[in-house]
């Protein structure tokens, strides 16, 4: 595969760490509580856990959580965690360097796992590993990553491969479905056992081996949508709410938090009209596999997972 470009927005087109908290504090009064920093790739952003130490003063925000590639996240974690991140999501499809390149297009696997283990080091509590799951190139990687997960008593979901893909090349026969994927963990490790769901918003369906080895996760967000459960809201970096990771629609919030003119407290409410509409367009599914579907033009790394 060609190696992709890199481009990124001019800094005027993103939000500022001072605008996405001005954001959160508004949302945070009408019932968020949890927030979770996502890309492309968070840690490219400078100095993200000064984003973190913002987000963590907002009184109703309980919980800052973090996804990313784990490329950059040896030289972040310490910082990551004295600034008060609650939990980290880390990527990670494959223990196999030349599948690695052929995945991500770079070398690199050594640096995600050096990311891993130093979060461990610096004593994150909560470490999730996100594996995507796309027929024809998972299967052979899915027992290895969950003995490492259970090894190092880390977490493992599965996410099914879903139309956000840059190359607009996904087929629905790409997916390698959550059922699947758990045949073949217990035709290998044994039996999984189905865990307590305690907040049925959260996307994953979690199992633990028999054996009590370790903990495997499932996001059947195509063979087995959960739509009508979902609770999340989506802000991209320049600044469009998005009520769903397939919305067609966005809602600019930056054009109102950067209307000087206005008094704060009108801001605030055009701030908060604005997610109100998100929220109301919300749609009862995203109808991936039908004949109605229309996959967003942007791609997941545009979008935040």
């Amino acid at each position: 595969m060609p190696e992709e470009k890199v481009r990124f927005r001019p800094r005027h087109e993103i939000l500022s760490y001072e605008e996405i908290e001005r954001f959160v504090r508004i949302v945070s009064r009408h019932g968020i509580s949890k927030v979770r920093i996502s890309g492309g790739e968070p840690l490219v952003r400078t100095e993200l856990w000064r984003l973190v130490e913002r987000l963590r003063s907002i009184e109703p925000i309980k919980e800052v959580a973090l996804t990313t590639n784990g490329m950059l996240l040896s030289q972040q974690a310490q910082k990551l965690k004295d600034a008060g991140l609650s939990r980290l999501n880390i990527s990670l499809d494959t223990l196999n360097e030349d599948t690695f390149r052929k995945i991500s297009r770079r070398d690199g696997l050594d640096l995600v796992l050096d990311g891993i283990a130093a979060a461990k080091r610096v004593g994150f509590q909560s470490i999730k590993l996100n594996a995507l799951a796309i027929r024809g190139h998972a299967e052979k990687d899915i027992v290895p990553l969950a003995e490492f997960a259970a090894e190092h008593d880390m977490e493992l979901r599965f996410i099914e491969f879903m139309p956000l893909d840059a190359d607009r090349q996904w087929q629905i026969d790409d997916v390698l479905s959550g059922q699947e994927v758990r045949n073949i963990l217990e035709g290998a490790l044994g039996p999984l056992v189905a865990l307590p769901r305690p907040d049925i918003s959260l996307p994953a369906v979690e199992y633990r081996f028999a054996s009590g080895s370790g903990k495997i996760g499932f996001i059947n967000s195509v063979t087995e949508p959960f739509c009508d459960k979902c609770n999340r809201l989506r802000l991209t970096a320049e600044g469009k709410i998005r009520n769903c990771l397939f919305s067609t629609e966005e809602w600019d919030v930056r054009q109102v938090l950067r209307s000087g003119h206005c008094p704060p407290e009108a801001v605030d409410m055009q701030v908060m009209g604005r997610v109100k509409a998100a929220v109301g367009q919300k749609k009862a599914g995203h109808g991936i596999g039908t004949a109605e579907f229309v996959p967003p033009q942007r791609s997941m790394h545009q979008i935040g997972g």
